[in-house]
């Protein structure tokens, strides 16, 4: 592991600020609604409010009262959205935070991440779950973890099957996005030809994009997710990961805007997704235990309240939960070192 230097971190900040900032501008342009300031702590703090198709008065959070909002409230009032300075500042933002990092970027997934972003998968509760959010916490937290466990050739996104947002948002089509992009997507057939794909994969090629969601009621089978037009793979635990998701920025010369897993969830998830893995998967059983172990290190050291939190709710989940994730924490720590976790 390596500390991302201050300056970088700092720069990081404002991009993943800037980034927000312009998301809500697309789509609180498209909507009637008014913009409301509240005070804390002697700070001016400005929200979008607007009513929902329900018929309830919904608030949006949209950053300090300063000039980027300043200038987001009169682009409104005026009804346009020219924010090309704003992207502007965003491209150089990206490249300076890219050069900052010495992360390489696989520009094929980057691609593929950046299509689903613009689609609007993120802004519909999508959440980017496995290697990719593990660099991009990694990031958001200032520290680049070790080259080998950030090796992947998948990009898997996991959401819920009906989410209630803020804002209404158009559907996101996955398939046809894919389709878009001409890089040769293809949705991979299941074992049962009964059942919809949840893999789409490119031929001749290690690239594909799996999509999840928790399991609900024990099913097993594919859930269609209307919002996105494709169906998703159940899978147990997965709940606990995608709850309470945060945003982050994969940075590049065209940064993207993602969700991912709160940081002290993440490890703690891979403890138990490492003993629920079939017996051919011993490669990704050591690469899920190194990324715990490596991320559970660093939060003990930065941020030990949230990593107690996160261990606490995952312990008081029920005995399988405190099984799995007791045998992944001590499989972890017979291979890499002790760490601070324990169950009370």
């Amino acid at each position: 592991m390596h500390t991302i230097d201050l300056q970088t971190r700092t720069l990081y900040a404002e991009l993943l600020e800037q980034m927000q900032l312009l998301d809500a501008s697309r789509t609180i342009n498209s909507l009637k609604g008014s913009f409301t300031f509240k005070k804390i702590s002697d700070e001016d703090y400005v929200y979008f409010q607007h009513y929902t198709p329900g018929g309830k008065l919904t608030q949006v959070y949209l950053g300090k009262r300063d000039s980027k909002t300043k200038q987001l409230i009169q682009e409104h009032a005026n009804g346009k959205a020219d924010l090309e300075e704003m992207r502007e500042s965003i491209r150089r933002l990206g490249m300076q935070v890219s050069a900052g990092i010495k992360i390489p970027q696989d520009k094929g997934m980057a691609r593929v991440i950046r299509s689903l972003a613009d689609a609007g998968v993120f802004r519909n509760s999508g959440v980017l779950v496995g290697t990719h959010a593990f660099q991009a916490i990694g990031i958001m937290l200032g520290v680049g973890w070790s080259a080998d466990t950030m090796a992947t050739s998948d990009v898997d996104v996991a959401a819920e099957k009906n989410v209630s947002v803020a804002i209404p948002q158009d559907d996101s089509d996955i398939p046809a996005t894919l389709e878009s992009l001409q890089m040769g997507f293809f949705p991979v057939p299941r074992l049962s030809h009964k059942e919809p794909s949840t893999t789409f994969a490119i031929r001749k090629n290690r690239m594909r994009l799996d999509i999840l969601t928790p399991t609900r009621k024990s099913i097993e089978s594919p859930v269609f997710i209307k919002r996105f037009n494709c169906a998703a793979q159940p899978l147990r635990y997965l709940d606990y990961l995608i709850e309470s998701f945060v945003p982050a920025v994969l940075p590049d010369t065209e940064p993207v805007l993602v969700n991912v897993p709160q940081p002290a969830r993440y490890p703690l998830h891979k403890l138990i997704v490492s003993q629920v893995r079939d017996l051919s998967s011993d490669a990704k059983r050591s690469k899920d235990l190194y990324q715990a172990f490596q991320m559970i290190s660093f939060l003990q050291e930065e941020r030990p309240a949230d990593l107690k939190l996160a261990w606490d709710d995952l312990l008081n989940r029920g005995s399988s939960w405190k099984k799995l994730a007791g045998k992944g924490l001590t499989e972890m720590e017979r291979h890499y070192g002790k760490t601070a976790l324990a169950f009370s």
